[in-house]
C-alpha cells in the first residue's frame, strides 16, 4: 500500500532551521506532484508549498515565500522542506500528500485534490 512516512520535526527556537523529509513508497512517485500542508491548534489544514513531479516547478503559501524551500529526489522517491527563519506561528504538524498529475505546480492544491498523505510530523518554534 501506499505510504508517505515524514520525518525531521522537532522543537526550535524563533529563526532555527529545520529540515523535514518525506519518504514515499508503494506508488509510482514521478507522477504525482508532491507537497507539504501543515495544521496548527484550533486551525484548518493549510497548503505550504507544492512540487511539481519533474521538481521543475514549485508554488508556496505566501506565509512561507521565501523562507522555506521545497524539492524532491525522484530516485530516491523523497520531498525535502526546507524551513529557515521560523516563526512562532509556524508551530503545527506538517504533512506530506501526494497528488497524481504531470502538470506544473501552479496554484495551491485543495484537501480534496490530495490523493494521499503522510501521518504528519510535528514542529514547534518557541520566542
Amino acid at each position: 500500500q501506499v505510504q508517505l512516512v515524514e520525518s525531521g520535526g522537532g522543537s526550535v527556537q524563533a529563526g532555527d532551521s529545520l529540515r523535514l523529509s518525506c519518504a514515499a513508497s508503494g506508488l509510482t512517485f514521478n507522477e504525482y506532484a508532491m507537497g507539504w500542508f501543515r495544521q496548527a491548534p484550533g486551525h484548518d489544514r493549510e497548503f505550504v508549498a507544492l512540487i511539481s513531479w519533474s521538481g521543475r516547478t514549485t508554488f508556496y503559501a505566501d506565509s512561507v515565500k521565501g523562507r522555506f524551500t521545497i524539492s524532491r529526489d525522484n530516485a530516491k522517491d523523497t520531498v525535502i522542506l526546507e524551513m529557515n527563519n521560523l516563526r512562532p506561528k509556524d508551530t503545527a504538524v506538517y504533512y506530506c500528500a501526494a497528488r497524481l498529475g504531470r502538470r506544473a505546480a501552479d496554484q495551491a492544491p485543495e484537501d480534496g485534490d490530495i490523493h494521499y498523505w503522510g501521518q504528519g510530523t510535528q514542529v514547534t518554534v518557541s520566542s
